[in-house]
């Protein structure tokens, strides 16, 4: 009797886990960072959820139809790189010299492939650029001048760098400029090796990502940013550092970062969601936020992922105000948060 009462809870347990597989599901995320619901008009917050609405919306249409997770993510993050409300392509924040200068990733973790291109300058859709890198080069990352060449010789589209400026973005620019000159006789006190300040604390990080598992059970994962508003001298973050804010891998997850970036990197947060549950053998949801809650924190950095994994559980975690982010699965229906819950 024993005997038959356990065998009937292990596949009560399997069922239960079966109707909680999903077919396929997207994930995005548009940023996270001190986003108050006080400071929040209800015609802005409108702007934001049908921005991540368009977002999975693109990514679903192909899921939906058998597409792959990498056609998925790149389609969302091209939605929200147009999108000027996030920090991606049109939109993106204002280095200190002026420029918009934007980062992105991919990965596929089917073949663990990746690509990526750090600083260009020119190019409409940097997730598509960091896709070509990927799958037309030899190469994992390009940057800079050449990135954007390589962008022209592969069709991308090609505008003037005058086509990423927003007057939101560059009044922030000269508002943390000002709030820098105002530091910078204690900011050199206190560092002696002379380094810049570069990071508002009452700022978002406008990072967008998207990651996703298609029926075929591959994943992908995608990151595109601006970086972060006044930024010195060819500052790169994680975003287009395979492993530090982009990693797929079928065998474990996908996942795509956002936030302090420079502590992202010395995490390699995404790989290490990775690893932790392939060789720490724990949930995604325990990898996660031990990163994000615990060891992300204790460091001094701020931020979120999402991820997803071979069996379309997500996550979201994020120890911010607030991230801006959502998914869709096979049923259709987008599900989008901002704030805390």
């Amino acid at each position: 009797m024993k005997y038959l009462f356990l065998t009937m809870l292990c596949l009560l347990a399997a069922a239960v886990q079966a109707q909680q597989k999903r077919d396929f599901v997207l994930v995005v995320h548009g940023g996270a960072g001190t986003i108050l619901k006080s400071k929040m008009t209800t015609e802005r917050e409108k702007q934001y959820n049908a921005g991540l609405k368009s977002a999975l919306e693109a990514g679903y249409t192909i899921l939906e139809q058998g597409g792959s997770a990498l056609d998925a993510v790149e389609a969302a993050v091209k939605v929200l790189e147009d999108n000027a409300l996030f920090n991606a392509g049109r939109g993106a924040v204002f280095t200190n010299e002026g420029r918009n200068e934007l980062d992105a990733s991919v990965m596929d973790g089917k073949s663990r492939s990746a690509g990526a291109v750090a600083g260009v300058t020119t190019v409409k859709n940097p997730v598509s650029a960091a896709r070509r890198v990927m799958e037309k080069s030899s190469h994992v990352m390009m940057s800079g001048a050449g990135a954007d060449r390589f962008a022209a010789e592969q069709g991308l589209e090609i505008v003037d760098p005058s086509y990423f400026f927003t007057e939101d973005r560059y009044r922030a620019l000269q508002k943390i400029k000002a709030e820098d000159s105002l530091k910078t006789e204690l900011d050199h006190a206190d560092k002696k090796d002379g380094s810049f300040h570069f990071k508002n604390t009452d700022s978002k990080f406008g990072t967008v990502g998207a990651v996703a598992l298609d029926k075929n059970g591959s994943l992908a994962a995608a990151t595109s940013t601006g970086g972060m508003t006044n930024k010195r001298y060819g500052r790169v973050g994680d975003s287009p550092i395979i492993g530090a804010g982009t990693y797929a891998d079928n065998a474990t997850c996908a996942v795509s970062c956002t936030g302090w970036g420079e502590y992202f990197i010395r995490l390699v947060m995404a790989k290490t969601v990775s690893d932790m549950m392939e060789f720490g053998k724990i949930t995604l949801k325990e990898a996660a936020e031990e990163m994000i809650l615990r060891r992300l924190p204790a460091l001094g950095g701020d931020g979120g992922l999402i991820a997803v994994d071979s069996h379309g559980n997500i996550v979201m975690p994020f120890n911010t105000e607030g991230m801006y982010r959502g998914y869709i699965d096979e049923k259709g229906k987008p599900e989008i948060k901002i704030y805390k819950d």
